[in-house]
């Protein structure tokens, strides 16, 4: 990280921009820096850029003002046409992603900035286009403190928590169909290398099932979650009361909703995981190439300090555990064993769900010990 620049000594200002063209999780993950800007600067009005279709994460967010969606595939065209209606609108812009297009962005935007960005001679232009920058680091330092960085300048928070939609009514024809305690399972992700396999989620479904938990699937309306979602029940009989598909049929605040009524949430590293972390309910993660040092789902922290190591057969922070593959090349960062999307990892495949349940049990008897307690 740089240290402050001379004409970085301001620090009223009026009209701030957080730029975040990411994904759900990326942007769930800005939130704490989005409070903490919002604390130092209560009077400012705090907008988020980011693309369309992840921004869901911050409807209703009370430190949020205008939500400016980038059309998802768009190009360069549209792109001119937005930087035009940004150009010098805010007084600071705190881009909290390192591309191209972000810092482009961000650039027009405002006339200060405080920025992402990789340590690669590449990036020459955009460290010098910043008032203030932040090192990209994704093996020592987790995504949330890296965002909070940003706000170096002016101070930093003791601690962070992501700030989760707000809780929205479940559909009453869904809500008849729950009979806690039940479990939430997020069984699809984004891309395969992060994909536990499916045999693995129908064994953990058969043990849920005969712990007397109902087991409900949630995932997003696209055809490839809906057809991991398929998969899964796949054996089971059809119309069984004790599996409960929601898939595509909630939005994140009914998502919300449902998690934090859950006996515990089990998936992968999926937006959806983080959420269940600011939930604060029973999470366990299954993790395979990517750090949970950097990427590890955040619970509510009194502190900056990064709950998670590289690698360790199970990790826990909070009502959070992190379980990982046992091959010594964990974690590689790389998009699976192949490197690319649509590659499998071995330790997600070897990651057995004899493991899972003994982390379910351990949660369970949790809750009922802490239930006899009181």
């Amino acid at each position: 990280m740089s240290a402050r620049r001379d004409d970085d000594q301001g620090d009223r200002f009026e009209r701030i921009l957080v730029v975040c063209t990411r994904q759900l999780g990326d942007v769930l993950l800005t939130t704490p820096l989005i409070r903490a800007a919002r604390r130092r600067w209560p009077a400012a009005a705090i907008d988020v850029l980011g693309f369309g279709g992840t921004l869901g994460m911050l409807r209703g967010n009370p430190d949020v003002g205008e939500l400016i969606e980038v059309p998802a595939g768009s190009g360069w065209i549209a792109s001119r046409r937005l930087l035009g209606r940004l150009w010098r609108r805010y007084d600071l812009a705190l881009i909290a992603q390192y591309s191209d297009r972000a810092h482009l962005y961000g650039f027009a935007a405002a006339k200060r900035r405080s920025g992402q960005v990789t340590r690669e001679a590449k990036s020459w232009w955009k460290r010098a286009l910043l008032a203030y920058e932040v090192a990209m680091d994704d093996t020592q330092s987790h995504a949330v403190v890296q965002k909070l960085r940003l706000l170096e300048p002016w101070g930093l928070p003791a601690g962070a928590a992501l700030v989760a939609p707000p809780p929205g009514e479940i559909p009453v024809a869904i809500a008849a169909r729950l009979a806690p305690p039940y479990a939430v399972l997020q069984t699809p992700t984004a891309v395969a290398y992060k994909q536990w396999p499916i045999a693995h989620w129908r064994t953990l479904v058969l043990a849920l099932l005969a712990r007397g938990l109902q087991v409900v699937l949630t995932g997003a309306p696209s055809d490839a979650d809906r057809a991991v979602v398929a998969a899964v029940q796949a054996g089971f009989e059809q119309g069984d009361a004790r599996i409960v598909d929601v898939a595509g049929a909630l939005d994140l605040g009914q998502v919300g909703t449902l998690l934090r009524g859950c006996a515990v949430y089990i998936g992968g590293d999926t937006s959806i995981t983080h959420l269940a972390a600011a939930c604060d309910v029973a999470v366990v993660a299954l993790y395979g190439p990517i750090n949970p040092r950097y990427f590890g789902p955040w619970p509510p922290n009194p502190t900056l300090e990064v709950p998670y190591v590289a690698h360790a057969l199970v990790q826990r922070a909070g009502r959070t555990i992190v379980l990982q593959g046992s091959p010594p090349c964990v974690p590689c960062d790389r998009a699976g064993c192949l490197d690319r999307n649509d590659s499998a990892s071995v330790c997600l495949m070897t990651l057995a769900p004899e493991r899972v349940v003994a982390e379910v049990d351990r949660v369970l008897g949790g809750a009922r010990a802490a239930t006899i307690a009181r």
